[in-house]
């Protein structure tokens, strides 16, 4: 037997919550999926609030462990908690800034293997030049940083001034077949008519995102075009305020968390992500899955994932979105633009994924790093 192919780990994925995002989505797959693979796989959540992605996952049977339910996720007290978990697994892996920060701390003497995964291009901590020196110490204690795309990894060196090798990209993915077989959801147009034109977005309602211009969208198109956007967050009411201010609350629907993504997806016409920054755009790829054609911001992380495929907009510019919707209108420019999606939608299927996390324990295991 060669130990290198049947090495068992034993792998605790880190996260704060499993509230709405692509982090947590990432965890609620890989580690079923880790496990599937011979691995004995944990998850630890700093809040153990009972949300749709923690139940799924229990049903998978993973073993969750919660430090606490609710409360801070930056209590100190969670360093001596983590100290005394942490140490009976091979690998520790970090999906946030919290659990970044604190497995950093908590691994200190402790001989574990970490790896954390940056998610983003951007977050606040980067706007605080005097935090720098503290980032480079908590990034300089991962094994390995493995970056969603290429733009997060681009961004992160470039903040930190990153010379080491530590960093690796491996592209997020999703469940493929589970977009292309999903059954079209009638909802949404038993909300806005047989004959309107829907756009969806699926994204949590943070300041990451831009949901802002694509309502003011909605605003300038003709009467039977609707926006639904699915998610929720603390943004809610400043978007509620604008859909008021705009007139448009008979044309904007806001659905809340939803489980039944793929069908919802499946009976859009038009799949939007409007974002200040974005790592990935794990939804975008979902879209593009279910065979719609995707409009999205051109930053970084988006804008390498769709263009050539879907359509791309300067974030933040009204004029251009509602332009690339119009473009839409063409029937066979429509289903070209469908079909370029799709095809590149395959490059994301979840098993390339799991196995470039895999590989990557892998490597750190046979080298007892």
């Amino acid at each position: 037997v060669i130990w290198q192919i049947c090495i068992q780990m034993k792998i605790l994925q880190v996260i704060t919550s499993l509230q709405v995002g692509g982090a947590e989505k990432l965890i609620t797959q890989l580690a079923p999926m880790l496990r599937n693979r011979g691995h004995d796989v944990d998850v630890l959540l700093f809040d153990g609030t009972s949300t749709p992605l923690l139940e799924n996952l229990k049903v998978t049977g993973i073993r969750i462990i919660s430090l606490r339910i609710g409360g801070s996720v930056y209590d100190l007290r969670h360093i001596f908690k983590l100290r005394k978990i942490i140490c009976n697994y091979d690998v520790v892996h970090a999906h946030n800034a919290a659990a970044q920060l604190f497995i950093a701390i908590a691994s200190v003497a402790c001989p574990v293997i970490l790896c954390t995964t940056e998610h983003n291009t951007s977050n606040r901590r980067r706007n605080w030049w005097w935090y720098r020196p503290f980032d480079k110490w908590m990034y300089g204690c991962y094994a390995r940083i493995i970056c969603i795309s290429e733009g997060v990894e681009r961004s992160l060196r470039q903040n930190l001034k990153w010379k080491r090798d530590n960093l690796i990209v491996v592209y997020n993915g999703i469940d493929i077949q589970k977009y292309i077989s999903a059954i079209s959801s009638p909802l949404l147009k038993c909300i806005s008519g047989e004959n309107s034109k829907t756009l969806l977005m699926v994204a949590g309602f943070r300041y990451q995102k831009d949901q802002d211009t694509l309502i003011k969208a909605v605003a300038l198109l003709p009467s039977h075009y609707h926006v639904f956007l699915v998610g929720d967050g603390e943004r809610r009411a400043d978007l509620e305020a604008l859909i008021c201010k705009l007139g448009v609350k008979d044309r904007v629907h806001l659905l809340g968390i939803r489980m039944d993504v793929p069908e919802l997806l499946k009976a859009a016409d038009i799949i939007v992500m409007s974002s200040h920054w974005e790592g990935f755009g794990l939804a975008a790829v979902e879209g593009m899955a279910a065979r719609k054609p995707i409009i999205v911001s051109d930053v970084a992380g988006l804008g390498e994932i769709v263009r050539g495929y879907g359509l791309v907009f300067e974030p933040g510019n009204l004029d251009d979105l509602i332009s690339k919707i119009k473009e839409l209108e063409d029937a066979g420019y429509y289903f070209d633009v469908a079909d370029r999606c799709m095809k590149k939608a395959q490059e994301f299927d979840i098993s390339r994924m799991v196995d470039g996390y895999e590989r990557i324990y892998k490597e750190l295991m046979e080298r007892g790093i």
